[in-house]
């Protein structure tokens, strides 16, 4: 992880999001985090669709991308809202939480998966 050059670049990506998303109406009223989360949950069961189905990570309809790929960067792109519109140090967070792993124990100490 040292060797990664941040410069601010994952709070630039998280507020660009956010700044769309507001832009596209999905801020016009308070959204409390189980309805967050919930939102984050359904783009995993889609990407797990997806996968089940045997799709391709990535392909396109009518010009939309789909696959699970696709729908795993959904839930990317909703979580990098919900802490962007929370005003939270996205890259602070994800650095901290990737140093403390780094320090963990190979499978964090016996876990089975």
């Amino acid at each position: 992880m040292q060797d990664l050059e941040w410069n601010g670049q994952v709070n630039r990506i998280a507020e660009a999001i956010h700044r769309c998303a507001l832009q596209k109406g999905w801020w016009e009223r308070d959204r409390n985090f189980a309805e967050l989360v919930a939102l984050m949950h359904s783009e995993l069961s889609e990407a797990l669709e997806e996968w089940r189905e045997d799709k391709p990570p990535l392909y396109f309809s009518h010009d939309k991308p789909e696959g699970w790929a696709t729908e795993l960067m959904d839930c990317v792109i909703r979580i990098l809202d919900a802490l962007a519109h929370a005003r939270v140090d996205v890259e602070k967070t994800l650095r901290s939480k990737m140093q403390y792993n780094e320090g963990r124990p190979y499978r964090h100490g016996g876990k089975r998966a």
